[in-house]
């Protein structure tokens, strides 16, 4: 350590012994290591992360008072906080409220990092394109959750920070946090944002941990302006990957960045959930989205129709939105069955063609789908040998197999994207994650491949 450091941080050290009792001393200030002094800041090591937010919620006028004193006015300072102590894992953290009562600097309203700020680039938000506010449809059951979500796009890290939204499985969670994201980069396009499963989020501590490279993981996450975190319940159990989340939570939330987050049941109703994290999930807006009622699912087929330019009679509308009303998703997949059986078919869009389907539905909900029955289905729809997927084939017929496969894998199945890639050519979750994304867009933007991604769902439904 350079000596000139530690006699300077000695000198501080004996002013804030003079302004503090004995024992605040002790317990606070006297284990604090100083690590380096550049540019014009200090960084100090401190044990724990409840070390660091004591200091910064008590004693950051001392702090700043004793370093102008010592080491000049305008020195700012960041704190090296020890996240793991098995590992020596630590990560570096500003202080905003320092920062912001620097005396003429002018730049008090920048409260990154200049060590974070050049690890900062340009990076894919990983928003699905698809789910903006414009197709989202509104109702009594998600109308409170879309007005708070268009007044956090309107004015990140201001309104309802953080946002926790919450609704059982195919409510429209995922589309209005994306939503969110989409308006965002509209409005704020300087704003760094990411959307994440909980999930991905989790895979990727773990790799940050096995490569060592746990503090890229950490200023990676901190650069972040608007977070988004999709399915938080997934990290139930996880108690590693909540500590690390817990300090990302705490950074971008103390420098005023937006949380966004989802979860399958409201956060008193987490379980395996650590207390601290459940409590700063209630900090700020928590609002549930209901199953969609009978008035809703009739718009929501409406536009589902009129979006993909079909035709079908109120009448059938009217059926669907009676007889299905488990989630839009179930919705939506109705939609796409009665199209796919009117064109294999040739039959008219009627009440009897929705009666077959929608009882169709109700049988394929029985029926227990695997994942071999998934890679058969997939492999003789393209006529590929099954054995094809497990080689390092490039060819584009045994890629498209391969990939199609993993999109219905995680479109029918509870198996996570690790499980889902090991199963289906021993790929890795990356690969998995690009797969879905892959079929998704090809979807979107070709009609035939559309026709032929409904037609494979129709067979597995036959199968």
């Amino acid at each position: 350590m350079n000596s000139n450091l530690t006699a300077k941080w000695n000198s501080c050290l004996e002013i804030i012994r003079d302004n503090v009792s004995q024992a605040t001393f002790k317990t606070w200030f006297a284990d604090i290591t100083p690590l380096k002094y550049e540019g014009n800041t200090l960084t100090i090591q401190v044990k724990s992360n409840f070390v660091y937010e004591f200091l910064e919620g008590n004693y950051v006028d001392l702090l700043r008072s004793t370093l102008f004193k010592v080491m000049g006015t305008g020195t700012q300072l960041m704190y090296s906080v020890l996240t793991d102590k098995d590992n020596n894992l630590t990560m570096e953290v500003g202080t905003d409220s320092y920062n912001n009562r620097n005396n003429g600097s002018g730049n008090s309203g920048n409260s990154t990092p200049q060590a974070m700020q050049e690890t900062i680039q340009e990076l894919d938000s990983m928003l699905i394109n698809r789910y903006t506010f414009d197709n989202y449809v509104e109702g009594i059951s998600n109308r409170l959750s879309r007005s708070v979500a268009i007044s956090v796009a309107d004015k990140p890290g201001r309104a309802f920070n953080p946002l926790f939204i919450h609704g059982s499985s195919g409510v429209g969670k995922t589309h209005l946090i994306n939503a969110i994201g989409a308006r965002i980069k509209e409005l704020h396009p300087e704003l760094r944002v990411l959307y994440v499963s909980a999930h991905l989020f989790q895979v990727q501590y773990t790799d940050s941990i096995l490569q060592k490279n746990f503090n890229d993981f950490m200023r990676f996450y901190q650069s972040i302006d608007v977070l988004i975190i999709d399915d938080i319940q997934e990290f139930a159990g996880l108690q590693k990957t909540q500590n690390a989340f817990f300090h990302i939570f705490n950074h971008l939330h103390l420098n005023g960045k937006q949380l966004i987050m989802t979860s399958d049941r409201s956060p008193a109703q987490l379980q395996g959930m650590e207390e601290r994290l459940i409590t700063r999930f209630k900090w700020g807006m928590t609002a549930e989205i209901e199953k969609p009622d009978f008035e809703l699912r009739k718009s929501i087929l409406r536009n589902k129709v009129y979006r993909d330019g079909l035709k079908f009679p109120e009448e059938v509308i009217s059926y669907i939105a009676e007889n299905v009303n488990a989630s839009i998703r179930d919705l939506e997949g109705i939609v796409v069955s009665i199209m796919a059986h009117s064109t294999i078919n040739n039959a008219d869009i009627d009440i009897n063609l929705a009666r077959k389907v929608v009882g169709s539905l109700s049988n394929y909900e029985k029926k227990s789908i695997s994942i071999d029955n998934i890679i058969k289905v997939v492999s003789d729809y393209y006529a590929v040998e099954v054995s094809a997927i497990n080689t390092r084939s490039r060819k584009r017929e045994v890629v498209l197999v391969r990939q199609v496969a993993m999109f219905l894998a995680k479109k029918h199945l509870d198996m996570s994207t690790a499980k889902i890639g090991q199963y289906i050519g021993k790929r890795d979750h990356a690969t998995v994650l690009h797969a879905c994304k892959t079929i998704a867009n090809l979807a979107e933007t070709d009609k035939q491949f559309r026709n032929e991604l409904n037609e494979i769902d129709l067979a597995l439904l036959s199968a």
